[in-house]
């Protein structure tokens, strides 16, 4: 029977939840109700006391948890959007994030970010914060873009003594399938070879993986041959993965969901010119969604963010350099 990036998700919490007494989930209605997204469905009755309903205090729900991890707990907390946890800003990156440089002892806290956008959510449900909290040293920022990485990376955010920002794309929850739960993982911080090709890289990561791999698959059929690098993380970024993968193309377009200024696009392209220059055979390109707030329309979405069509268009520009 066929997995969802969602049922994922949920299966990785229950498997924690399974083998250590210090895990436990709290957010707004993921106990009764099984969270906005229902990816805590059932296991507040599976785990009694240990899946809690949060008040709408986000700052709250991740000062709790801080708290609790500092005495020995692993919280996972879940944002109901997030966009949302822009209220809990100064507990995460404050608090959390430099908790162990300051008294050396650990703050294991996973926080769960619905993020990316879907059809009429717009600016306030549909952000993408990931290049945000990547930022701030101490944080650890994850961007699954496969069923397989959504639960293993899931586990091994848990598992972690660092602050972790897991940011699971909503459009993926039902969309995305596997056969099966995996039984092997990539470790974090390695970049994947989603597609190997020789002519450009695309570099994406979370829902443009998928976008990147369609325009991929569109250019092939013209006998141009695209490598898709999946980054896996934005904090750490495997630079060496994307490095080998320029040398073997001389080309890079960065693609991302998020908003261009200051983003996930642009260290990227920082690292391969500063560190690999010589490798370039044509100026790296990004690709993100508009500098404006995310449109509720439709149409103005598909059009706000990169598709895999305006991907192909900026791979063929790319190639004719």
């Amino acid at each position: 029977m066929a997995v969802t990036y969602l049922e994922a998700i949920r299966e990785a919490q229950r498997k924690a939840l399974s083998e250590d007494e210090s895990v436990y989930i709290y957010g707004q209605d993921v106990a009764g109700f099984g969270g906005a997204f229902k990816a805590t469905k059932g296991l507040a009755e599976e785990f009694p006391g240990r899946v809690k309903d949060a008040p709408i205090s986000e700052d709250a729900m991740i000062g709790s948890a801080v708290g609790a991890a500092i005495e020995g707990m692993r919280p996972i907390v879940e944002m109901q959007f997030a966009d949302f946890s822009s209220i809990a800003f100064n507990q995460i990156v404050n608090q959390a994030a430099t908790h162990f440089w300051r008294t050396g002892v650990p703050c294991p806290i996973t926080v769960r970010l619905p993020s990316g956008g879907t059809e009429g959510s717009g600016p306030f449900h549909s952000q993408s914060l990931e290049s945000i909290y990547a930022h701030y040293p101490g944080l650890i920022v994850l961007t699954p873009a496969t069923v397989e990485d959504a639960y293993t990376m899931m586990l091994e955010a848990i598992q972690l003594d660092d602050p972790v920002i897991f940011c699971e794309h909503k459009f993926l929850y039902y969309h995305l399938k596997a056969d099966a739960l995996p039984k092997q993982n990539l470790p974090l911080g390695t970049a994947r070879i989603a597609r190997p090709g020789k002519h450009a890289t695309i570099v994406a990561y979370s829902a443009m993986v998928h976008e990147a791999l369609k325009a991929a698959s569109d250019l092939s059929s013209t006998g141009w041959e695209l490598e898709v690098v999946d980054l896996r993380s934005t904090k750490p970024i495997d630079t060496d993965t994307v490095l080998a993968s320029v040398a073997r193309t001389g080309r890079l377009l960065c693609v991302s969901e998020g908003f261009p200024f200051g983003g996930v696009c642009t260290e990227v392209i920082s690292r391969v010119v500063s560190e690999g220059f010589h490798l370039l055979d044509a100026p790296p390109q990004r690709l993100n969604s508009k500098d404006t707030p995310i449109p509720y329309h439709p149409n103005l979405w598909k059009t706000h963010r990169p598709t895999w069509q305006s991907i192909a268009d900026a791979a063929r520009a790319l190639i004719a350099q």
